[in-house]
C-alpha cells in the first residue's frame, strides 16, 4: 500500500521536478519512495580497489526531499512530543522548500492530519470501530470519489471566504449545485483506465527491476 501511495504522487506530479514528501515514521515508506522514484547507485569496492563491484542499490535522485515527523508516545499511548528529521536531502533545504509553498516553517503533516479527520468526519466507512464498513473495494472508492467531489465543487469553505478549491484552483467560477455536480457528463473509457493502470505499473517497478527484469520460467 505504501508503494501504491507513492505510485499515485508519482503519476500526479509526473515528469516534472521531483516533489516534497512529508511523512510520519511508517517503517514501509523509505523502501516504497525509493522504489517508485530511487535511481540506480552502483557501489564502490574497498579502499584498496580490490575485490568484486558491490551489487547496486537504489538512491534517491538529484532534488527528492522527504522529511519525517515521528510522534513520540510513553507506554499507555499517551503523546510526549514531536520530532523531525530530514530523509531525503539536506533539512535547510526542506525547510526552504516549506517556506516556499508557505505550509509552514517546520517539517510537518499538519495540512495532511487536517484533511484526515475531517475525511473520517465526514466519510462513517473510515471511522474506527464503525459498522458502516466496506466489504467490497469498489463501494469504498465510490463512497470516496463522491465525498472528494462534493469537498472540491460543491461546499463552500470559510478558509477559502465561501469559494470551493475548484474556484481557488481556477477549474469552475461559481459553486456547483448538487444538480449541476450530478448532470454534468463524465466518462472515461476502458482505454484510458488501462492507460493508467500500465503507468501505474510502470512507476511500482523500480529502477533494479526495470534493468534486470525477471526471467519467466516454462512450466509444464
Amino acid at each position: 500500500m505504501a508503494a501504491e501511495l507513492a505510485a499515485s504522487v508519482a503519476m500526479a506530479c509526473g515528469q516534472g521536478p521531483a516533489p516534497l514528501l512529508l511523512i510520519d515514521d511508517h517503517l514501509p515508506y523509505p523502501s516504497a519512495i525509493l522504489q517508485v522514484f530511487g535511481v540506480i547507485r552502483h557501489r564502490r569496492r574497498h579502499a584498496a580497489g580490490h575485490g568484486r563491484r558491490k551489487h547496486p542499490d537504489l538512491k534517491p535522485p538529484p532534488g527528492l526531499l522527504a522529511g519525517v515527523v515521528k510522534k513520540v508516545r510513553d507506554a499507555r499511548g499517551n503523546l510526549l512530543g514531536v520530532s523531525t528529521r530530514a530523509l531525503f536531502g539536506r533539512r535547510k533545504e526542506i525547510l526552504k522548500r516549506i517556506g516556499q509553498l508557505g505550509i509552514g516553517r517546520k517539517i510537518n503533516t499538519s495540512h495532511l492530519e487536517r484533511l484526515n479527520g475531517t475525511l473520517r468526519g465526514q466519510q462513517a466507512r473510515l471511522a474506527r470501530r464503525t459498522r458502516s464498513v466496506s466489504r467490497m473495494v469498489e463501494a469504498l472508492a465510490w463512497s470516496l470519489w463522491l465525498w472528494r467531489d462534493l469537498y472540491n465543487w460543491v461546499r463552500p469553505h470559510g478558509a477559502l471566504d465561501g469559494a470551493t478549491p475548484a474556484m481557488a484552483t481556477g477549474l469552475t467560477r461559481e459553486v456547483w449545485s448538487v444538480r449541476q455536480y450530478v448532470e454534468h457528463v463524465v466518462h472515461v473509457s476502458d482505454l484510458q483506465r488501462q492507460i493508467w493502470a500500465e503507468e501505474r505499473e510502470n512507476w511500482l517497478t523500480s529502477a533494479l527491476e526495470a534493468r534486470n527484469p525477471k526471467k519467466v520460467v516454462p512450466t509444464s
